[in-house]
């Protein structure tokens, strides 16, 4: 069962490396540092968008609307820490 616990865990370290990945690249977009005309910048955009959108969908579903600021990410990364620490102090009674 411990090894469960670390895939599981291993998969929420991925996700938050993705969602960071996704909003720092949409802050190097929004201040044109990355062009998403080029193929290789629009590939990367449009395939973390492709795998972030269906973790950010419920979220936004929620959230009020605030005026072009996105809090889905923050709210994504929060929740992967709050499963991050439940996991960990439950972890015990699993193995």
């Amino acid at each position: 069962m411990g090894s469960l616990i670390e895939i599981l865990l291993l998969i929420l370290d991925v996700v938050w490396f993705f969602v960071l990945a996704q909003v720092i690249m949409s802050w190097l977009v929004q201040f044109d540092v990355l062009n998403l005309r080029q193929p290789l910048v629009y590939q990367i955009w449009s395939g973390l968008q492709r795998l972030l959108e269906p973790l950010y969908a419920p979220i936004r579903r929620i959230l009020p609307p605030m005026g072009g600021l996105d809090l889905a990410p923050l709210v994504l990364i929060i929740a992967i820490y709050a499963l991050r620490i439940i996991i960990d102090n439950n972890a015990d009674a699993f193995r």
